[in-house]
């Protein structure tokens, strides 16, 4: 490992980043965010708000950051939002005072978002950086999908149909990763070298909130 590789990517630049990993349902998101957070990355990954109910054992700002419905119009109303939703009865939305506060100790924000949320992004804050997981075939993620097994079939049928859809969106996007099944480590390792990369640029992205 050379001595440039050793020194963490958050201080090639003192710029930190706004970065969104996305991409299609069965795509493998979740697993990646995790294994990122695993390896202690100097990185802050955001904590979702929402206005659903706490279920048994979720944890106030560790799982998600839980609001009435009231208290997340006033955030509506008060711009304290980077994007949000309404999704199956309740709101949910990123909340912009842990990205400020994440970016004054220097570190890099990620944010796991839904192809359409990573669309949002672009459009509010062009300077993001928007990382697209795929996989090796339309016919891989298709069989990912069915081998889930959590959807009735006609959600399955939606899914896949979203899914396909959301494969062609990809050049909307600044980087695509390869998410091969079984090698996590050779995905989460491609998308620190685009970080790395981009605390290298001599035109940084600077996102203002």
């Amino acid at each position: 490992m050379s001595d440039d590789e050793k020194i963490p990517f958050n201080l090639l630049h003192p710029e930190p980043l706004l970065i969104v990993i996305s991409g299609p349902s069965g795509v493998g998101k979740d697993t990646v965010v995790q294994e990122m957070q695993k390896r202690g990355l100097p990185i802050h990954f955001v904590v979702t708000a929402t206005t659903r109910p706490p279920r048994k054992g979720e944890v106030n700002g560790v799982d998600y950051f839980f609001y009435t419905k009231d208290e997340f119009a006033e955030l509506i109303e008060q711009d304290e939002l980077l994007e949000y939703a309404f999704v199956y009865n309740d709101y949910k939305g990123i909340p912009k005072f842990q990205v400020r506060e994440a970016w004054e100790t220097g570190k890099d924000v990620v944010m796991r978002l839904d192809v359409q949320g990573a669309a949002t992004i672009r459009e509010l804050y062009p300077e993001a950086l928007l990382i697209f997981l795929t996989t090796e075939s339309e016919d891989e993620l298709v069989r990912r999908l069915r081998a889930r097994k959590t959807e009735t079939p006609d959600e399955l049928k939606m899914r896949i149909a979203t899914a396909r859809q959301e494969l062609k969106r990809a050049s909307n996007f600044d980087y695509v990763v390869l998410n091969r099944e079984d090698q996590i480590d050779r995905t989460v390792d491609t998308i620190e070298a685009i970080i790395r990369a981009e605390h290298h640029r001599v035109h940084h992205r600077k996102v203002t909130l």
